[in-house]
């Protein structure tokens, strides 16, 4: 299977090291916004990044093997550091990495990418984007003493993906680059943009900011990661925006509906869609009716259920998180696409908590959901959760957010219980979030499931 390819840096002591600080370069640069190198970097397939990954923990190739290469892990657990100060410090460039997908120049591997619409396949973007992170932060933690990294690195957070053009032609060459721009005690923020080739230069098309985290070498604890020091005020802004993304991220999940009641203007919203919902030929709490152009919400619904295979697996055993954010995002499209009657296009994806690993052989059940509109714009809300085949008991795994543009106008969704009205309202928030000026992308190719 070939997937894209994978720029690096080199060096002869290690694997990688990169020539300078990330810097905005020439003028070509700043309007990519690339953070670009001095060295010339080599290039391999993807397909050799997965095999990367597989050698830096020692992972098995073969399904039989797994508990065999799992035990000899368990080795590694006195290379962990007691400590972030005993880790030598890192900076940006360390961790940085580029991924050219060969779209135009590789035809046979445009297959993979290719819907039938003739546009390219955004859940698989989102795994590359996965597999990019891990990566990045391995080099970012690498020690050249050790051959197999003792750490265990996954992905804990997507917490935002804009897109910032209707530009992914199946036709044209993508790059993917990501490096670390911040990092605690044992998480790691990453920062990847990606551009496609237009004539002769890559203008930019997305840009995301993943959250990894530490663990040790048997994925049963934290563990501690290089700290990060900056070269230039443009990386000190990186690292102060890490520290402010934090602090967000922690606001948010505090004034999360599950834990707090909405506030006055919310309380007042949904009120408001209520009376509206009330039948005027009656005087009744219990007579509703739906305005004009609308739909209630419980009826944008959409499920499915995945058995997972030991194929999808990542480097410690577990299901691929990208491969649980395409079979999201695909259910998330197809729900979209079917309410509003048009095919839409992915805008933004934010906040997907990964709340607990998936097993191989697990039941992956996901549910869809409109929970919120606004002229075209449609809020899709992804529930994930995960049965063992021996157990009925059903687990939540991932709540995933996407932000879709139909391309006519669509109805809007009014909730009939307490429940969806809470549902409506955290909708209402993802959207509201929104960094992205959606009207003002260029519409050159729609990004599709």
């Amino acid at each position: 299977m070939r997937r894209a390819a994978l720029r690096f840096c080199t060096v002869s002591k290690g694997l990688f090291n990169p020539g300078r600080g990330l810097a905005q370069g020439s003028q070509g640069s700043k309007k990519q916004g690339v953070l670009q190198m001095h060295e010339a970097c080599s290039s391999i397939h993807v397909n050799h990044v997965r095999e990367k990954l597989r050698e830096i923990v020692g992972a098995s190739t073969n399904w039989r093997d797994h508990v065999k290469a799992m035990e000899e892990r368990k080795l590694l657990h006195s290379f962990l550091a007691m400590s972030q100060k005993a880790l030598p410090p890192r900076k940006m460039k360390d961790s940085y990495i580029e991924v050219l997908l060969p779209l135009g120049s590789e035809p046979e591997l445009r297959e993979k990418y290719l819907t039938v619409q003739n546009t390219v396949r955004f859940g698989r973007i989102l795994e590359d984007l996965d597999s990019l992170g891990v990566l990045v932060c391995y080099m970012h933690t690498r020690n050249p003493s050790v051959k197999m990294s003792p750490l265990s690195i996954v992905t804990a957070l997507v917490d935002k993906i804009d897109m910032c053009k209707r530009s992914l032609s199946p036709e044209q060459d993508i790059k993917l680059t990501g490096h670390v721009s911040w990092v605690g005690m044992t998480s790691m923020e990453v920062k990847m943009k990606m551009y496609q080739l237009h004539g002769d230069e890559f203008c930019p098309v997305l840009d995301a900011t993943f959250v990894m985290v530490a663990r040790d070498s048997e994925n049963k604890g934290p563990a501690f990661v290089n700290p990060l020091i900056p070269e230039n005020p443009e990386e000190e802004a990186l690292i102060r925006q890490g520290e402010l993304n934090k602090g967000r991220r922690i606001a948010f999940s505090s004034a999360s509906l599950l834990k707090m009641a909405p506030n006055a203007e919310e309380r007042n919203t949904i009120h408001d869609m209520f009376l509206n919902t009330l039948d005027p030929k009656t005087i009744s709490f219990q007579s509703r009716i739906l305005p004009p152009k609308a739909v209630w919400m419980e009826s944008t619904k959409l499920k499915s259920l995945d058995i997972c295979h030991p194929q999808e697996r990542n480097i410690f055993n577990r299901i691929f998180g990208g491969f649980l954010m395409r079979k999201a995002y695909e259910l998330g499209w197809a729900t979209a696409c079917s309410f509003g009657g048009s095919r839409p296009f992915v805008v933004t994806v934010d906040d997907i908590m990964f709340q607990r690993p998936v097993e191989v052989g697990s039941l992956l059940f996901l549910s869809s959901q409109v929970c919120f509109t606004q002229n075209n714009y449609i809020q899709v809300r992804v529930h994930s959760e995960v049965a063992s085949l021996e157990s009925h008991e059903h687990m939540t795994t991932n709540v995933f957010h996407f932000t879709f543009m139909s391309e006519k106008e669509v109805p809007l969704v009014f909730p009939r219980t307490y429940g969806e009205s809470m549902l409506y309202l955290d909708g209402q928030r993802h959207f509201n979030s929104m960094t992205i000026p959606v009207v003002t992308l260029k519409k050159d190719y729609p990004v599709e499931s």
